[in-house]
């Protein structure tokens, strides 16, 4: 065997560098030989942008416990949820918490030295680990140093993986990065490439998520859930950007009212918890109103609260808001639903495994069943860590196993040429007009005949296989499946 092919095999293939593949990365056995493949830099994934916080009962208290965690998770999950995942994911929180805890994660604290623990919409309690307003950014921080100081680990950043092919010893992945597509292998995989935000035209999420995971476990044959369980924040700046800076649950945690054009309170008509239900309740509920009163006009007013504790509390928030002439002490922040997170994916059991031997999915792109039909606010960084651990926990058993390094050669297309301009952009017009908020069933069903074009395109032309042809299949392909589930 060619010393190049040794060189590129490796114990495990983690693809994606949010928290979900950093904390598998670092969770597996410092003898394994581990490559992470991050799709563009370090700093770009929906971790990182991760506002609020993380949920956990951390320690025992007077005032919570992990069965109220458990019922405030189904009841925004509208009782939909996989129990043994959500026992699973409040029970082994506290150990998850206190690991990055020991590794670095710079909690808040409160004038007493306690973790200051803030409240979000549909939790009953305040359990809200948070770092300020940019605690996705701590954690990820954290983590990725821990990674990073890892001998046995390889770290590519600005690699994409193109395709991935299922063998008798496991997989290949054939990565481009600077150009050049080079091929890995492994016996294992870990699929953590979050969400499929860029399907839509408007979105919180990065650049990379653009369902690439999802699609590769889908041409494998894994099972693919729930797709159409898309979670809509009801409080996006509402500047119709294409990447949407999000205003945090905790701000409407922290005591912010939610107005309509009329610069009124409204939530108080359709839900006793008003402006902290669940983001799915509050979403509705917007669309309602703005059908009501004729207008997609809506602010968040927290101007009661102080200068001086707004900037402290929300530096990140409160210094974009200035960016954008507005004062978040003195002016109403303009919001509007935008598309937010994936509660479906790549199907998995309570060690993250598909049911393609050997594969495994992690975080967002992952469907756990913790979440049941929507997300409670921050737990979604939660379960990239327990998931992750546990990922990890089943690879290592198995790594006790010696196997033998193999190779394996992609085919280049000959005479390829590049994709058809315009198609990501028109996959996301269709996708922004069949379901938002809402389903659309006519514009789903018109929609779903175009994407199917679209696909067998993409599947049966000559093209140069880059970036841009993957995305637009990635996001081709995650269409297909919403637009199916709702038709």
């Amino acid at each position: 065997m060619d010393i190049s092919d040794i060189q590129n095999y490796y114990d495990a293939i983690i693809v994606g560098a949010g928290a979900g593949g950093l904390y598998t990365a670092l969770s597996l056995p410092e003898t394994a030989k581990i490559l992470v493949i991050c799709k563009r830099e370090p700093t770009v994934c929906n971790s990182h942008l991760a506002q609020g916080g993380i949920a956990a009962v951390y320690k025992p208290v007077d005032d919570d416990n992990t069965s109220l965690h458990t019922n405030d998770t189904f009841v925004a999950g509208g009782f939909k949820n996989n129990p043994d995942s959500v026992k699973i994911l409040v029970t082994q929180a506290a150990q998850e918490i206190q690991h990055i805890i020991d590794i670095g994660v710079d909690f808040d604290r409160d004038d007493t030295g306690e973790y200051d623990r803030t409240l979000e919409g549909g939790h009953s309690r305040r359990r809200i680990f948070h770092h300020k307003d940019s605690t996705g950014a701590e954690i990820t921080r954290a983590i990725r140093e821990a990674v990073l100081a890892r001998d046995n680990i390889t770290f590519l950043d600005n690699a994409l993986m193109c395709r991935l092919e299922k063998l008798d010893s496991g997989f290949a992945a054939d990565v481009l990065k600077d150009d050049v597509h080079t091929t890995y292998t492994a016996p294992y995989v870990v699929l953590a490439t979050g969400g499929i935000g860029r399907v839509y035209e408007y979105t919180t999420n990065t650049a990379i998520a653009t369902g690439d995971g999802i699609t590769a476990a889908y041409e494998l044959g894994a099972q693919i859930t729930g797709l159409s369980l898309i979670q809509f924040h009801p409080t996006a700046y509402h500047d119709k950007a294409r990447e949407c800076f999000l205003i945090s649950e905790s701000v409407r945690g922290e005591g912010a009212h939610l107005l309509n054009c009329h610069k009124e309170r409204f939530m108080q008509k359709y839900d006793e918890r008003l402006e902290l239900a669940p983001r799915d309740v509050v979403s509705h509920f917007i669309m309602v109103e703005a059908k009501e009163t004729g207008s997609d006009e809506f602010y968040l007013d927290i101007t009661h609260e102080d200068r001086d504790y707004l900037a402290a509390r929300f530096p990140m928030i409160f210094e974009f808001l200035l960016t954008q002439g507005i004062d978040m002490s003195k002016d109403l922040i303009p919001v509007y639903p935008c598309q937010h997170y994936l509660m479906g994916g790549i199907n998995v059991d309570t060690s993250a495994r598909t049911d393609i031997d050997g594969l495994y999915a992690v975080g967002e792109c992952s469907h756990t069943g913790v979440h049941g039909n929507n997300r409670l606010a921050s737990n979604s960084l939660l379960e990239a860590l327990v998931f992750g651990h546990r990922a990890a926990d089943d690879i290592s058993a198995k790594l006790t196993t010696p196997t033998e390094p193999f190779s394996y050669t992609f085919e280049e297309p000959a005479d390829a040429v590049h994709i058809p301009t315009g198609l990501r952009t028109e996959i996301r017009r269709i996708m922004q007009q069949a379901y938002f908020v809402i389903p659309d069933k006519e514009q789903a069903r018109t929609g779903f005949e175009r994407v199917l074009e679209i696909n067998k395109l993409l599947e049966q032309g000559n093209f140069i296989i880059d970036r841009d042809y993957v995305e637009a299949k990635s996001l081709a392909t995650v269409a297909y499946i919403i637009l199916k589930e709702i038709i």
